[in-house]
């Protein structure tokens, strides 16, 4: 290039030369041949005058030549030229100081041709420079002896090829060049257009001379570019003392640089050469880098879109030469963001720029980071690293003139990569690697008063991000109400660090939560304004507690709590699919919805496979009878219905059982309706132990005591196992038809009990009474008045029809008909049972056919009458016959004995009747017996006191009263049939039937 710019100057002075001589010649082809030689001789390169070639001689002595080319091959250059103009002052003629008036070239267009290495060929003369010495002497006394008023370029166009490279081209150059006299100022301003960025350069240097003895010379340096080649950059001005050196190189002193409005001290070293290289440092007082950052480039002062012409902004013009550059500032300012006492240094060699920022100290810590680029690329790819030991959190908010309810140290250990110069492509291409931690931080939860339950902590929690490609796993422990919270959080690192808009779009999470009183699952999007759509697991094993932590209150009667189903929550409401849950150990799965209405508004659609309404309550099943301890009370659990008041709802029921406790009945489809306190519930005719049942229920939250009202109608249901799951009752069989009419109201389920009022009528079918057969008792009197009856669940009194009706009142049912029509027995009855205590107290009258295997027709058994006694609780009551009433009238008895069939005939029964046995008359064995009995306060006594000779209670005291969970195994009637050592503990009646016997 250097032997192309002096191959002008000598066109310039030959043309001047020839205006002295070429007039005078006659031939203006041999003119043109003439000065083509002469300059080339000169400048070493091939010139051609190819058209034609004008003279003048006023005002000036100019030359104006048409169409001239240049070939030098050594450079590899090659020029057309349009036109070149030349004109020198007329005192040129006589003086030995050259006046240049002007030099001109018209629409130039210059190809630089870059030979591969090792094709380069020696251009002639090579090694002269060296040899003749240091250049600088002639070319000072050449301009000693010169004026320049101008030398111009018009429309200039130059084209760089290389083979590796596509070609680069140069247009719209313009370029004015003015350099009056050596010891004074020198200029050249210019023009020109790369690609699509357009750019403007002024160039000044004080004195030509002191330059070019290697003196220091003042010099400033414009350049402005549009659209900028990166932010920031859009205008570059530099200003100092410079000095060339012995070795071709410039040194500048105590130089000022301004670009993107920044200032900054500048000391500095250009080496030209095949390629250049500078050395600067740069330092500053205050630098701004917010101008750099800018996304937005300047669009074109022409208004065309700098997107669509300019293309993407690049590093390329780093990439003509090497530079070490270091930056120190006092101050930086990013943003909002402000450091100090930064350390910056930076590397150019080869087109590979590292950058290293040493040191950036700002009020809540240190920063140090590094950067690393190819400047030759298109699109220039960054890769670095960020490090900071602990950066505060709340003082870098503030910082940023935010506030954050988060405080602690924020750690950053991270490689980074990204492709180009704007932020839109930053985020696009960015990518992440390493640990972001907080430490010995604490959150504040919003809206929460009570300050120990507001305050998160966190010893440590850490970030590791392998690649914004892939999720960044947060994990840690926390520490919240004094109780550890294990938290481990997955989510997209591109949607998080290089956030968009994420109050539409939202961030696609997992996160678990290990609490030790609940876990929590989340994996789905949850946005900024409070919405979430995606799957839910949430469990604990006591709900009320759970709240009670968070200070709240209303569902004291949950405890086990579970959910796991697909949500879409927004601010107002909350819907659910596909989900299934668990409430106090009831499981269901369905799909619903809630409104945050006051009340709750839910809809929702269930399904189960046993939805038990004592456990949805709250209230435990009672333990099996099996298990239940001998004597204990009836479990007597809390009621509340309060949380019916919060809530309206509509629950579509699908249940294959649905029930209370252990009663059961199913398939059943129906619906749960809430509204203003009082939950309703309608059972359809549904399947139930065999047989159907329709019903109603209704449960009334509203006042401070609940209260229940149900109504149902049973029909063909087997009487066993329902009475079984019932009351733990096994000793009714056989179809049962009931209708019951209940309301009850009380804060516990025993409280509720004993308040229940109303009717029922039951019927039974083609069933039989456990633990005792009447037939047998009577078959079998003379065995039960000498050995005793003992309760056997084996046998049974079979009927085809047992009914009565009851009366409730205060948990209390009463009867006064109860009817027995059997095969062999006909009873009737009366009684109570105690519904809150769980015990009965009835009695029954029987009544027998004539013969004892079925036919006739009945008979009275008033004289020897046997009523049977059902007393006791629930689950064991005792069933036996009372035979006190058989003792009331011996001579009815031993009739009624004989009507039975009983061979008495064949018995010493006369003898003892009548007082010809050594015993005495059986009159006056049970006669004595029972007028002193009948003695004490007129009461009626039992078998057992006569055989025994003790006292028992009456067998139709108050329900209430009767021992309960007695063992029927070990359920005997006290004193009867039994076993005593000789017969002096005989009692009066085993010595009768000794003596009937012998």
């Amino acid at each position: 290039m250097r032997r192309f710019i002096l191959s002008l100057l000598g066109v310039a002075a030959l043309a001047v030369a020839a205006i002295a001589f070429l007039p005078s010649l006659i031939s203006s082809d041999w003119m043109r041949a003439e000065l083509g030689r002469q300059l080339s001789a000169a400048t070493g390169s091939s010139i051609a005058f190819n058209g034609p070639v004008k003279l003048s001689a006023f005002p000036y002595l100019a030359v104006v030549a048409e169409d001239v080319t240049l070939s030098a091959e050594a450079e590899g250059i090659t020029a057309e030229f349009s036109e070149v103009a030349g004109s020198v002052a007329l005192s040129s003629l006589w003086s030995d100081r050259l006046h240049i008036k002007q030099i001109a070239l018209d629409r130039p267009v210059v190809v630089l041709d870059e030979k591969a290495p090792g094709e380069a060929t020696p251009a002639p003369g090579a090694g002269d420079e060296t040899a003749s010495g240091d250049p600088l002497p002639a070319l000072v006394a050449f301009l000693d002896r010169s004026a320049i008023e101008s030398v111009s370029i018009t429309s200039g166009t130059f084209v760089r090829r290389s083979a590796g490279n596509p070609e680069e081209v140069v247009s719209d150059v313009e370029l004015t060049l003015t350099a009056p006299d050596i010891d004074d100022e020198f200029s050249l301003s210019s023009s020109a257009r790369l690609g699509e960025q357009s750019y403007e350069t002024s160039f000044t240097i004080s004195t030509l001379r002191s330059l070019l003895e290697r003196q220091p010379a003042d010099v400033t340096l414009t350049v402005e570019a549009d659209p900028a080649p990166a932010p920031g950059l859009a205008n570059f001005e530099a200003s100092g003392q410079v000095t060339l050196n012995a070795n071709g190189s410039y040194q500048i002193r105590g130089g000022e640089v301004e670009a993107g409005e920044q200032a900054f001290g500048l000391n500095a070293l250009f080496v030209p050469g095949e390629r250049a290289r500078f050395l600067v440092d740069l330092e500053a007082d205050r630098l701004d880098l917010t101008p750099f950052l800018d996304a937005a480039p300047q669009t074109s002062q022409s208004g065309a879109p700098a997107a669509d012409t300019a293309g993407r902004a690049n590093l390329q013009f780093l990439a003509g030469f090497d530079a070490d550059m270091s930056i120190n500032a006092a101050a930086l300012t990013i943003g909002e963001i402000s450091a100090t006492d930064v350390s910056f240094a930076a590397a150019l060699k080869d087109g590979e720029l590292v950058a290293e920022l040493g040191h950036l100290g700002i009020d809540a810590g240190s920063v140090a980071a590094s950067v690393a680029t190819d400047v030759r690329a298109d699109d220039p790819v960054f890769r670095g690293r960020l490090a900071s030991k602990g950066l505060d959190i709340a003082k870098l908010s503030a910082l940023a003139d935010q506030t954050v309810p988060l405080s602690g140290a924020l750690t950053i250990d991270a490689g980074f990569a990204f492709r180009g110069l704007d932020a839109q492509a930053i985020r696009k291409t960015a990518d992440l690697t390493g640990t972001i931690g907080l430490r010995d931080a604490a959150y504040t939860l919003p809206g929460i008063a009570d300050e120990a339950m507001r305050e998160v902590k966190a010893k440590k929690i850490t970030a590791r991000i392998e690649s914004l490609a892939k999720p960044v796993r947060v994990a840690g422990r926390l520490e919240w109400r004094s109780k550890p919270v294990d938290v481990d959080l997955q989510i997209p690192a591109a949607d998080t660090i290089l956030a968009g808009n994420l109050a539409a779009e939202g961030i696609p999470l997992r996160l678990q939560v290990k609490m030790p009183d609940a876990n929590l699952s989340l994996d789905g999007k949850a946005a900024l304004p409070g919405t979430y759509a995606g799957k839910l697991g949430f469990s604990t094993a006591d709900f009320s507690a759970f709240l009670a932590g968070f200070g709240q209150s209303g569902a004291e009667s949950v405890g086990p709590l579970a959910f796991n189903g697909h949500v879409d929550a927004g601010p107002t409401s909350v819907s659910f699919k596909k989900a299934t849950i668990s409430f106090n150990g009831v499981e269901g799965a369905g799909s619903g919805s809630v409104e945050f209405t006051t009340p709750l508004k839910i809809t929702t659609a269930l399904n189960f496979d046993e939805l038990d309404l004592a456990r949805l309550a709250g209230v435990q099943s009672p333990a099996p009878p099996a298990k239940a301890a001998k004597g204990a009370e009836p479990a007597d659990a809390p009621l509340d219905l309060s949380s019916l008041r919060s809530v309206d709802a509509t629950v579509q029921l699908n249940a294959k059982k649905l029930g209370y406790g252990k009663v059961l009945a199913g398939p059943v489809a129906t619906s749960l309706v809430v509204s203003d306190g009082v939950a309703s519930l309608t059972l359809p005719e549904s399947p139930f132990y065999g047989g159907h049942i329709v019903a109603s229920l209704k449960a009334d939250g509203t006042q401070p005591e609940p209260s229940i009202a149900l109504q149902a109608s049973i029909s063909e249901a087997s009487a066993a196992p329902l009475l079984t799951d019932m009351a733990g009752f096994r000793y009714l069989e056989g179809a049962l038809k009931a209708r019951f009419d209940v309301t009850g109201a009380g804060g516990t389920t025993g409280a509720l009990a004993k308040s229940l009022q109303g009717t029922a009528d039951v019927a039974f079918s083609d069933g039989a009474i456990r633990g005792i057969d009447i037939a047998d008792v009577y078959n079998n009197l003379v065995r039960l008045m000498s050995s005793g009856f003992k309760q056997d669940d084996g046998t049974a009194t079979t009927f085809t029809e047992l009914a009565a009706s009851f009366a409730i009142e205060g948990g209390v049912a009463r009867t006064e008909d109860i009817k027995l029509v059997g095969p062999l027995v006909r009873m009737s009855g009366n009684g109570a049972a105690d519904l809150a205590e769980r015990t009965l107290n009835f009695r029954l009258e029987p009544r027998l056919v004539a013969s004892l295997q079925g036919q006739g027709a009945e008979i009275s058994t008033d004289g020897i009458g046997v009523p049977v006694v059902v007393e006791g609780s629930f689950a064991a009551p005792r069933i036996y016959p009372d035979l006190s009433d058989l003792l009331k009238n011996p001579d009815a008895a031993l009739a009624k004995l004989k009507d039975f069939g009983l061979p008495i005939d064949k018995l010493p029964i006369g003898d003892l009747v009548n007082g010809g046995g050594a015993g005495g008359s059986v009159k006056d064995l049970l006669g004595g017996a029972l007028n002193k009995a009948l003695e004490q306060e007129e009461q009626q006594l039992s078998i057992e006191e006569i055989i025994g000779g003790g006292t028992a209670p009456r067998p139709d005291k108050a329900a209430g009263e009767i021992p309960v969970n007695e063992e029927p195994a070990t359920a005997e009637q006290p004193g009867v049939g039994t076993d005593m050592p000789g017969d002096e503990a005989d009692g009066s009646m085993e010595s009768l039937f000794k003596k009937l016997l012998r």
